[in-house]
């Protein structure tokens, strides 16, 4: 991945705001959201703590933009992960290679990325009213959610296993919770809790087997009544 650099002679441009949350950015890819601090970020980028206040109106402003820019990061890794799946036989065949790659792309970027990571799914509760009030990030949990393209990315796949017949239309409201929960917990596991320790082999095989359930979920009929 790489880091956006603007040069001190741009921030006379209108360009500040963006620097900061690359600075912010780069300081969440490192050390995650702890780590995006105000002023820290102003002194990367060569201006007074002052100056930042005038484009954030707080920490939480600038922590904002940092998660707001790990989302995008993780959304297109995971664009990447559907996108790298080539044509199979059929296209249930097609759809459920897209979704195990898609899995597969998240629990890699967490891995990868694992500032970045906690970041994208950090609380953030000290923002302006102003910012509060942007299109996608004020509202209800539920909107925010739906406004979030990585959940927007995996509602995509999840209706293209409906199309092909894999995954029931009376189960496909709940199946976004059942996917989310078991790929981000695992990468969870895989990058704070005990399954941290696994071998690159292992790990592998855990997430494949992960996958494995889940697809195999996805095929199993609703139980009877």
């Amino acid at each position: 991945m790489t880091t956006t650099r603007v040069s001190r002679a741009a921030y006379h441009h209108g360009d500040l705001p963006n620097a900061l949350a690359d600075a912010a950015t780069d300081l969440a890819r490192s050390g995650g959201p702890e780590a995006v601090v105000l002023r820290e970020a102003a002194r990367r980028v060569g201006v007074s703590a002052a100056a930042a206040y005038r484009h954030f109106a707080g920490h939480g402003d600038l922590l904002l933009a940092a998660k707001l820019r790990a989302l995008a990061a993780l959304a297109s890794a995971m664009q990447e992960g559907l996108d790298s799946a080539g044509p199979r036989p059929g296209p249930p065949d097609t759809a459920i290679r897209r979704f195990r790659n898609l899995g597969s792309a998240y629990v890699s970027f967490a891995l990868s990325q694992p500032g970045l990571f906690h970041t994208a799914f950090c609380r953030v509760d000290d923002i302006s009213a102003a910012v509060a009030a942007t299109p996608g990030i004020g509202g209800s949990v539920a909107e925010q959610i739906e406004a979030s393209r990585p959940y927007q990315i995996l509602s995509e796949s999840l209706d293209e296993l409906v199309a092909v017949g894999l995954l029931g239309p009376a189960r496909r409201e709940l199946a976004p919770i059942a996917f989310w929960s078991s790929v981000h917990g695992l990468a969870t596991l895989l990058v704070d809790g005990p399954l941290a320790g696994l071998t690159e082999h292992q790990r592998a095989g855990a997430i494949q087997k992960t996958l494995d359930v889940l697809i195999d979920g996805i095929r199993c009929p609703p139980p009877s009544a």
